[in-house]
């Protein structure tokens, strides 16, 4: 008996809760650390591949160096994007910007994640991971990209100050229906989905005319291959915490 009351006494000792969240501290920062360098290279790899030429090619609108026109009625323009080309100091902006971008991704999803395992009893798995990222995905990317979808340089739009307010309100929206929605039970999850909703039904800001001066399918296709790199950004991101989180509690 007094053996037990011992170990129950260490156990609880403000130096055993000290080192308990250290360590837990330390899992947390690392994974995240981890899990965003990976992440961040793979998006930055598919950057490079898919949405950088099309952003280039948008440039070349932008400045007036290609125009879309008209031809006998038709309207048309040349295709093609430009090499990337040697700006070494734009292609290292570009994966520096997203290493630090999908390391800060991971700490908030590490955080939540440890959060949900210890209030909800949710479970980390690189399984439950891919889930995650998903829905990492659908809150910072995908909500926001309804009202407000990624646009060429150049594109004009509504002032940036309600833009961003938009697109703030959107992300904390959807964050908070998604959490509801998942662990929290009674009419809770039908309070989440009225918040997914919320951002949408008030519309984003936009101007009340179109002044595109790139093609049309230029820019739809900018918006689809950039919403799809970061799904794939967000699910490795995901499944890649998760599993340095396991790693973690099981090292």
């Amino acid at each position: 008996m007094m053996r037990r009351m011992t170990n129950a006494t260490q156990w609880h000792s403000p130096a055993t809760k000290r080192c308990r969240v250290n360590d837990m501290t330390k899992n947390l920062l690392s994974s995240a650390v981890f899990a965003g360098v990976v992440a961040g290279l793979l998006a930055a790899l598919l950057q490079f591949v898919f949405v950088i030429p099309m952003l280039l090619e948008g440039e070349l609108y932008e400045t007036g160096a290609r125009v879309h026109f008209v031809v006998d009625g038709t309207t048309m323009s040349e295709k093609g994007a430009p090499g990337l080309g040697t700006d070494w100091g734009r292609h290292l902006m570009t994966i520096a910007f997203n290493l630090v971008t999908y390391t800060g991704y991971g700490l908030i999803l590490a955080a939540a994640m440890m959060i949900a395992r210890q209030f909800h009893g949710a479970e980390i798995s690189a399984r439950a991971g891919l889930i995650w990222g998903l829905c990492g995905f659908l809150a910072v990317q995908m909500a926001p990209a309804v009202g407000l979808p990624p646009e060429l340089p150049g594109t004009i739009a509504a002032e940036i100050g309600p833009r961003q307010a938009w697109w703030t309100g959107t992300i904390i929206a959807t964050v908070v229906g998604l959490w509801l929605i998942a662990f929290s039970r009674g009419l809770a999850p039908v309070v989440g989905a009225v918040l997914i909703l919320l951002p949408h039904l008030i519309g984003a800001p936009h101007l009340d005319t179109y002044y595109g001066i790139a093609p049309p399918e230029l820019s739809a296709e900018f918006a689809t291959v950039s919403l799809g790199t970061a799904a794939a950004g967000w699910t490795l991101l995901g499944w890649a915490v998760a599993y340095f989180l396991t790693r973690g509690d099981n090292a």
